[in-house]
């Protein structure tokens, strides 16, 4: 499977689990979750909704300059940092345990480091008269 699809589908599967996680919160946790913890749980499924749209611009990107290090790179960032500030944020709430907190920050650096990689690929994509 080439990359332009995988990063499609992965957007397309973590885009129904955050529509998912948003229902099981409002339906099952919130009677249940102390209000922090349920606060921590809707930035989860916000942010992964966020960087769901991000996964789709770097497959279009990707689709654009399969060649761009910087584009790929931007694809498996946002992948990781919804699985490192997403995922922690929902056991966080699951579990009680706060130390998971301390994985958080790995999964922002992630968002951030993706962010700009799309920056970097979209910029090599405009010099390259690819994008006008």
């Amino acid at each position: 499977m080439n990359r332009q699809r995988t990063f499609f589908l992965l957007a397309a599967l973590l885009g129904a689990l955050a529509v998912m996680a948003g229902a099981f919160a409002a339906h099952v946790l919130k009677p249940r979750l102390d209000p922090a913890l349920m606060a921590n749980w809707e930035t989860a499924a916000r942010y992964q909704f966020y960087h769901v749209f991000a996964l789709m611009v770097t497959a279009w990107l990707v689709g654009r300059a399969p060649q761009s290090r910087a584009a790929h790179g931007a694809g498996w960032l946002f992948v990781a940092g919804i699985l490192l500030f997403s995922g922690s944020l929902y056991l966080m709430a699951l579990t009680g345990q706060r130390w998971w907190g301390m994985v958080t920050p790995f999964g922002g650096a992630a968002f951030i480091a993706g962010w700009l990689s799309l920056a970097w690929g979209a910029r090599t994509l405009a010099n390259s008269g690819g994008i006008e």
